[in-house]
């Protein structure tokens, strides 16, 4: 009766501060605040490096990075006062400039084997490569590397191109070069549609140029090439019909062995500087170009002509959208049709380069048969959200509710083991399995499951579900070995079923896991609140650390379970909060959302392929099935919430409530990354250009979400981390009190234990906020990938250990014990030589760990006897 009363307290507690949750629901949903309205962000910020030696200037240069210094090298020009209208003649150049330093100036260094200008130009490791381009003699096939050492220059010379190109496009993709496009002679009728590749990486006399899938439609020269996520994209161009010009706007991405043709640009960008800037992991800037309008007017118009198009357009790959953004710089002094260099005008026909932090475009033409010498500089510029008054009222509201629910719960707190570990066995089964939920939804999936989602499609969703055919599993021959023995620690199981060695070693590798865990779900959700406040990201790291550590200290696995089926109320709710939000701004809500979706093939299920290395279905199973069997049967963190309610029955319904919601949950957070896929597909302009993919829902918080709701999401993104890290902090406190201070205290009483568990928690939310500041430090691409590596290499075979126990007699601790060496030998083998699924690394773990250790039982004699 007693125990009823206290949770209905605990209820009705609960149930007043959902009141005043649901009144700022009401009150946020009514302000439709968005800050994308306030928002005019600057992406990109120019400015000019010193101007090259040239009065005149070039177009057509090459340029690239070596050792340090910015090279730029031949190119053409029409002398002074010369023009095609007046009679004048193109003059092509060998020389070669060196910047060494942004505020310095250029030397010259040298000269290119021939005068050349028109080709296409790479920075690889510690040269320029220059391939191609023409000159007063016609157009050329040749190949060579420059490099730039102590104020001397070396050639080397690369294979020839198959046939001589110019006015081509291309870039690297790793060490391999890309040609893309080009004509073959000054008077060609028709442009080449050729790809040709070349590996720089290979010895010098292995080096060959390969032909690749023509690229789709015509023929073309002056296109844009780029790279993103290792594909090699071609953009617009000319083709030539008969010599006569038309002016492409058609894109193509070369993946492996074929192209796939992609959204039209919105206007031509035929000669822009080339390669476009890859900014952050999903956008290609393409800067200017010629749309072709004035070329028909262009020998009228002469020196009137008013230049090229200074817009900027992004492209997406992942939403396959085109995006106006910002423009060049343009500075058009009252002189500039006599005094040309004196202004600042966009430019086209001359590439780009990457370096110190600039995308460099060095010279280029300005308006037809007039070059310039400057040299335009962008630096990418990271915007941050805008957190609002409403904002912050809600977080506070969350986090005071937190810290009063640990405060009621400490006082109820008799002061024992049992309570701080296993809350006295009084936890309902309902709140015992909200509590797995919240423990297993980390900010990982908060964060990257609709990032996966956004990027991919919905294949990762069979390895989620996977828990709902390991349950009965679970139920039925985990369950009732740890409910009979009374165990605290589910490693203390180990020590009965094989030996005290084996525990330790069990507990030692949860140990150093949940370290390791703890580090990067903190540091998600504080680079969030970072990006979004503009607060330091360590500082950030520190608080979410402070406050999860108060509440773990004062109310143990209790205050833990009932602030976890409080922030799952709250995850759940703001994520459906964006869902709902996605939706309500489509004219067609829900059913134009997933219509979309589908149409954009972002609701695949399952891809029915045989590969080892890739999602395919018989990957998610059989890798979902085997890592969600390790995180139930042999985590700390997820038994001990089943060990807290009172019978082995409600126990049961725990695990199966954790399953049957995981159902829905999923669904609702990829169909968050669909939602996000279709939003900026209708809304190009807002995603961030220079974001990593992780940051996709992040962003979209930080920037779209209106002022109250952003900050419920928020509040989301605080509950999905500090259920983790709560659950976490006490697990292992529970591990090293049970497993290791009662080895090394044997006579201890159960005070000075209690004690030890809770300034050891303390020590843990220390550790974890400074292993969260060194991978802060790191410069990680996909958080949810490593995370999985993890799980793997260092879950499966403890898990294959449990399997080993639970399943069979025979199988003894020296021999577990050699297994397991073996399995985790053979784990980090098949990483380093194999490429196989990271879902599969538990798998392996598992059954390599179970498979070895009983083949090892045959082998290995047993000294002692079976307990």
């Amino acid at each position: 009766m007693m125990i009823k009363r206290y949770d209905k307290s605990i209820g009705r507690f609960l149930g007043r501060w959902a009141q005043v949750v649901g009144v700022i629901a009401v009150m946020v949903t009514g302000l439709q605040v968005s800050r994308a309205a306030h928002d005019h962000p600057q992406y990109l910020q120019w400015q000019q490096l010193p101007a090259l030696p040239d009065k005149v200037g070039f177009a057509g240069s090459f340029a690239g990075v070596s050792n340090g210094a910015l090279l730029v090298g031949g190119g053409a020009n029409f002398p002074a006062g010369q023009t095609p209208w007046n009679g004048g003649a193109k003059r092509w150049y060998a020389d070669l400039f060196a910047l060494e330093q942004p505020d310095g100036e250029w030397k010259r260094v040298g000269q290119l084997p021939r005068n050349l200008g028109y080709g296409v130009s790479a920075s690889w490791r510690d040269g320029m490569v220059c391939v191609g381009g023409s000159n007063a003699e016609g157009h050329s096939a040749v190949a060579f590397i420059v490099r730039y050492q102590q104020g001397q220059i070396a050639i080397e010379e690369l294979p020839s191109l198959p046939e001589p190109l110019a006015n081509t496009s291309g870039a690297l993709v790793g060490d391999v070069l890309y040609i893309a496009g080009g004509i073959p002679a000054p008077d060609a009728k028709s442009a080449s549609n050729g790809c040709w590749s070349i590996d720089l990486a290979e010895s010098p006399d292995n080096r060959h140029w390969r032909q690749e899938a023509p690229i789709p439609g015509p023929g073309r020269m002056l296109s844009v090439a780029g790279v993103q996520n290792g594909a090699f994209y071609v953009f617009s161009g000319v083709a030539l019909e008969d010599g006569q010009r038309s002016y492409l706007t058609d894109a193509y991405r070369l993946d492996g062995l074929e192209w796939t043709r992609l959204s039209d640009l919105p206007a031509p960008v035929a000669a822009a500087p080339t390669p476009a800037y890859a900014a952050g992991q999903a956008t290609l800037l393409v800067f200017g170009g010629d749309d072709g309008t004035l070329a028909p007017g262009a020998a009228t118009l002469q020196s009137r002509h008013p230049g090229f198009s200074d817009q900027v357009w992004s492209y997406n790959v992942v939403t396959d959208v085109w995006a106006a953004r910002e423009s060049m710089p343009v500075d058009k002094k009252p002189d500039a049709i006599e005094n040309p260099n004196g202004s600042t005008w966009p430019v086209v026909t001359t590439t780009s380069a990457n370096w110190n932090g600039y995308f460099v475009i060095p010279g280029g033409e300005v308006r037809p048969a007039t070059r310039t010498p400057r040299v335009l500089a962008m630096q990418p510029v990271q915007q941050k959200g805008v957190f609002l008054a409403l904002d912050w009222l809600v977080v506070i509201a969350y986090f005071l509710l937190t810290i009063a629910i640990s405060v009621v719960v400490s006082r109820k707190m008799s002061g024992t083991t049992s309570e701080f570990f296993l809350g006295g066995s009084k936890i309902p089964w309902w709140a015992a399995g909200l509590s797995i939920f919240g423990t297993t939804l980390s900010a990982l999936t908060f964060i990257a499951v609709p990032a996966k989602a956004y990027a991919t499609n919905w294949t990762y969703l069979v390895n989620n579900l996977m828990i709902v055919v390991v349950a009965p599993f679970i139920v039925y021959l985990y369950l009732p070995y740890f409910r009979k023995l009374k165990i605290v620690s589910v490693y203390e199981y180990l020590e009965i079923r094989f030996s005290r060695s084996v525990k330790l070693l069990a507990s030692a590798v949860f140990l150093v896991f949940q370290i390791s865990r703890l580090g990067v779900v903190i540091y998600l959700p504080a680079l969030v609140v970072s990006s979004l406040m503009g607060v330091d990201l360590v500082y950030c790291i520190a608080i979410t650390s402070l406050v999860t550590t108060v509440y773990c200290f004062l109310g143990g696995i209790e205050a833990v379970v009932w602030t976890d089926v409080m922030q799952v109320i709250v995850l759940l709710g703001g994520a459906m909060a964006a869902l709902f939000y996605v939706a309500f701004s489509l004219d067609g809500g829900f059913i134009q959302l997933f219509s979309e979706a589908s149409e954009g093939h972002k609701l695949v299920l399952a891809d029915l392929g045989n590969s080892i290395a890739e999602p395919v279905l018989w990957v998610m199973i059989v890798g979902g099935f085997f890592g969600q069997l390790v995180t139930y049967s042999s985590d700390q963190v997820v038994v001990q919430r089943y060990l807290t309610t009172a019978t082995e029955q409600k126990a049961r319904k725990s695990i199966y409530t954790n399953a049957l919601l995981t159902i829905p949950a999923s669904i609702i957070f990829f169909g968050v990354g669909s939602a996000l896929w279709v939003y900026f597909r209708h809304n190009p302009g807002a995603i961030d250009p220079h974001g990593r993919i992780d940051d996709v829902f992040p962003w979209f918080i930080a920037h779209e979400l209106p002022s109250g709701v952003s900050g419920l999401v928020i509040a989301g993104v605080f509950a999905a981390t500090m259920s983790t890290i709560s659950s976490s902090m006490n697990s292992m406190a529970t591990v090293i009190t049970t497993d290791f201070y009662k080895i090394l205290k044997p006579g201890g009483q159960d005070k000075e234990q209690f004690r030890f568990a809770r300034w050891t928690t303390v020590a843990l939310g220390i550790i974890g906020c400074v292993v969260s500041i060194y991978i802060a430090s790191l410069n990680n691409t996909s958080i949810w990938d490593q995370y999985i590596a993890i799980i793997g290499l260092l879950g499966g075979c403890l898990g294959g250990i449990f399997m080993a126990g639970i399943l069979t007699k025979h199988i003894h601790a020296r021999a577990v014990l050699s297994g397991f060496i073996a399995s985790v030998t053979l784990l980090f083998f098949i990483k380093q030589v194999t490429s196989i699924h990271l879902l599969l690394y538990a798998a392996v773990g598992v059954l390599g760990c179970f498979a070895l250790s009983w083949l090892a039982s045959l082998i290995i004699p047993d000294k002692a006897k079976y307990k």
